[in-house]
């Protein structure tokens, strides 16, 4: 189970994910002692999951979103491990879910400009096997990004 201390904890790590045992726990009030034993409880129990970098992919030339939407011919067990293992290893798709209603996968690709998602979707994405269609559609600016819900 857990508590007020716990919901602090991953607030302030999802705030500053550098933020050091000391100062957590002068932000909330707790001794370093069991704020460190909480955190090792909250990493065992799965909650955090790991720790890593925001990457601002603009300022590494990357500035070219598109949401890619993808139906299968067939949606049996082999056809979509297949799918799964060939988007695992394009580097272009960042995020990739399994989802419900008329369309299989939602992708975000992200690309360095138009011209290059063409090369993508032309030169890797349509030549994957058993996909029935593929439909794009291009952010115009992002209103709200989280990397989780905390709270």
């Amino acid at each position: 189970m857990h508590d007020s201390f716990d919901e602090k904890i991953i607030q302030c790590l999802a705030n500053n994910g550098r933020i050091t045992i000391n100062e957590i726990s002068e932000e909330i009030n707790l001794s370093q002692t069991p704020v460190t034993r909480r955190l090792k409880k909250l990493e065992a129990d799965g909650i955090i999951k790991g720790y890593s970098a925001l990457i601002d992919e603009k300022k590494l030339g990357f500035g070219f979103s598109v949401f890619v939407q993808v139906r299968l011919e067939r949606q049996i067990d082999d056809e979509l491990d297949q799918f799964e293992k060939k988007v695992n290893s394009l580097a272009e798709v960042v995020d990739c879910w399994l989802m419900t209603g008329k369309h299989d996968y939602l992708l975000r690709v992200v690309t360095r400009d138009i011209e290059d998602f063409e090369r993508f979707l032309v030169g890797q994405l349509t030549k994957i096997g058993g996909i029935a269609s593929i439909e794009s559609s291009i952010p115009l600016r992002c209103v709200k990004s989280g990397i989780a819900r905390y709270r």
